[in-house]
């Protein structure tokens, strides 16, 4: 089964009885990680349940693929439906899969699978989305606007609301990672204390020097043609398995702003200042630093060299961390020229 986007938060609120394995895949592993912890709630209240859960890793399917078909059949010994969580599963697992969507075996156990950014000609892809007992959801990175309602309706959980241009600031700083962004909500809630409106002030306070900044680091260091600092920063984020999708899309974002600047025809300081969401205010300088040095040629030269690299991500078989890495130090070039 192959779900329609308006169909999602429904089908995570309210599973298909029917479905017997849902495949989360996409470029935001934030995203399919929230929304795997989604699914799972709907089978059983403490996810670290030994009685009513297992987590394994593709790589043990791929060594026994039987072992799935057993965990899907197993009953839980403190009674209630059980909950399979497969994290890492690729191609390679297809035949695990194959065999659980075919025949499921008796009983209500939910398998929830958990892949990265899965092309359209993918086996396991297909083989969820083609399967009445399956259902396949892509995670894709949100823009600014659908985060925005995103993180509207997690403040208001906690009893909050937000300005405008706070709202705007925060889904501009943690575009690229929906679990990121709910952690650094859930940050911000406490940080408000009794306080019950988030205002902008509050929001970068409390967000705008951790995860923002955090996925940015490697998009400022090429914007300043710093390529020791680019290599440790993507180092580390692709060591925490950040999506290089959402990196690339961050340095469009940036470069897109810088673009805003060099194309207002007044003084970067006056452009930089209209900016929304505004530039936080720990990084205004080196964001004026930057505008100076770059032309609007060479930013659009760089930006047209990030389109291009996402593009590569979803249509070659090249690593996207090499895609990635390669198209910043080339925009880190075009700074140092």
């Amino acid at each position: 089964m192959k779900l329609q986007p308006k169909s999602i938060e429904s089908f995570l609120r309210r599973p298909d009885p029917g479905v017997r394995a849902v495949l989360l895949y996409g470029p935001d592993a934030g995203l399919v990680r929230d929304r795997a912890m989604a699914l799972g709630r709907t089978v059983v209240e403490d996810p670290s349940d030994p009685f009513r859960v297992t987590e394994l890793y593709g790589r043990a399917l791929v060594d026994d693929p039987a072992r799935l078909a057993d965990e899907a059949a197993a009953i839980a010994l403190t009674g209630g439906r059980r909950l399979v969580r497969i994290r890492e599963a690729d191609d390679a697992t297809t035949g695990a899969f194959a065999g659980l969507l075919t025949a499921p075996p008796p009983g209500d156990t939910l398998v929830v699978v958990e892949a990265g950014d899965l092309s359209n000609r993918s086996k396991l892809r297909l083989l969820f989305e083609e399967a009445d007992a399956g259902a396949a959801i892509p995670c894709y990175v949100d823009d600014e606007a659908s985060l925005g309602q995103v993180i509207a309706d997690l403040l208001r959980g906690h009893g909050l609301t937000a300005d405008a241009d706070a709202l705007s600031f925060l889904s501009g700083n943690l575009v690229g990672d929906r679990l990121v962004a709910r952690g650094e909500v859930e940050k911000l809630a406490l940080y408000m204390g009794r306080e019950t409106r988030v205002r902008l002030e509050d929001a970068q306070a409390c967000v705008g020097d951790s995860a923002a900044l955090e996925m940015d680091e490697p998009v400022w260091a090429a914007g300043d043609g710093d390529f020791a600092a680019l290599d440790k920063s993507l180092g580390r984020l692709f060591a925490e398995g950040t999506s290089p999708v959402a990196i690339l899309r961050a340095a469009q974002r940036h470069f897109q702003r810088l673009h805003q600047v060099s194309a207002a025809g007044r003084s970067p300081e006056q452009a930089i200042a209209a900016l929304r969401p505004p530039v936080f205010f720990k990084m205004r300088g080196r964001f004026t630093n930057q505008a100076r040095r770059w032309s609007p040629a060479a930013v659009r030269n760089a930006l047209e060299r990030l389109v291009e690299a996402e593009a590569e991500c979803k249509r070659t078989h090249m690593p996207d961390e090499t895609i990635c890495a390669r198209a910043l130090f080339q925009v880190a070039s075009l700074a140092r020229r």
